[in-house]
């Protein structure tokens, strides 16, 4: 798999083995750390490299690799804003490497790591895979490029799922922990450890508190929805198909309710920062997960509350919540 020492990558190689799956991870280390996937095999590699086709190629001949989890790539926003050009190389050239790879290998297989930013700011709250699909970012366009790269792949034989991130959040493990302060979660975390006031990037949207709604997903479902979808490619028939699926809860959350709700677990009784929105971003997304259930059988099994509490005691005390 791809990205297998990242945050998400190393929960997804966690649970992997859990399910008796011998994974090999492939990644630069730009983001990941070797001490989130002891003892797996781990090559580095860029896979915007030109020479990185040949390189996984052999990857995946010498493991005699039967399937790729492919969630390498740049994901934040702003950076994407201000630097285009260089997110379409890495994430979209990084897909069309591993594509020819797994075709020069004949590997049948596929789990690309999708987002919701591939929606954009849709016309309702809740959005299916069928909403129109319209990025407001760089970042989000490369993910629905990515996602056209795959469907592509089918005429190679390749059977695929793309699933669709929300907002990841939460730890299994302290080694485990996000410790980028590129999202919600660990930059209100990071800002309380250095006891300055939370920033809420924009208050003044459609939305009840007038601050972003999104749906926040455990980390170790989303890694769980993977070891599903593989499950579902190696039971399928019939010619390959591309398909799409949400990975969320359902259920939105305000960042003020977010913020709040942390500031609280840190024992901090804080009167929020408000600043500017930040460009890219919708004023509420959250996902319908019909399709998730009727065709992998998971559901996300974490609340909120268990979301926060995990990232929090991850980050604080080296303690997690014990629900798995």
């Amino acid at each position: 798999m791809t990205g297998g020492a990242g945050y998400i990558g190393g929960h997804v190689v966690d649970a992997l083995r859990r399910s008796g799956r011998r994974p090999v991870v492939v990644d630069d280390l730009s983001t990941g750390r070797v001490d989130r996937v002891p003892g797996v095999p781990l090559v580095r590699l860029d896979l915007a490299e030109p020479a990185a086709v040949a390189a996984l190629t052999d990857v995946c001949t010498r493991w005699e690799v039967t399937a790729v989890v492919h969630l390498a790539a740049r994901k934040k926003v702003e950076e994407s804003v201000a630097r285009p050009r260089w997110y379409h190389e890495q994430n979209v050239g990084g897909t069309a490497h591993v594509l020819a790879a797994m075709a020069a290998a004949g590997v049948p297989h596929l789990v690309f790591s999708s987002s919701a930013a591939v929606y954009g700011w849709p016309d309702t709250a809740v959005v299916d895979e069928d909403s129109p699909a319209a990025p407001m970012s760089p970042y989000g366009d490369t993910k629905l490029q990515g996602e056209r790269l795959v469907a592509a792949a089918t005429t190679a034989g390749v059977r695929s799922f793309c699933l669709r991130y929300f907002n990841v959040a939460g730890a299994g493990s302290p080694v485990l922990r996000d410790d980028e302060e590129a999202n919600l979660v660990t930059t209100v975390l990071g800002t309380l450890a250095r006891g300055a006031t939370p920033q809420v990037n924009g208050m003044d949207y459609p939305t009840p508190d007038g601050t972003c709604v999104r749906d926040l997903v455990d980390v170790r479902d989303v890694a769980d929805a993977h070891v599903a979808a593989l499950r579902a490619l190696g039971a399928a028939t019939g010619p390959p198909r591309a398909e799409v699926l949400n990975v969320g809860t359902g259920t939105g959350a305000s960042v003020l309710e977010v913020v709040r709700r942390l500031c609280t677990l840190d024992g901090r009784d804080l009167a929020v920062q408000a600043g500017p929105r930040r460009p890219g971003d919708p004023a509420a997304v959250v996902a319908a997960v019909d399709r998730a259930r009727a065709r992998l059988g998971w559901s996300a099994r974490h609340d909120l509350d268990a979301v926060l509490r995990s990232a929090w005691a991850a980050a604080r005390t080296g303690q997690v919540s014990p629900v798995r």
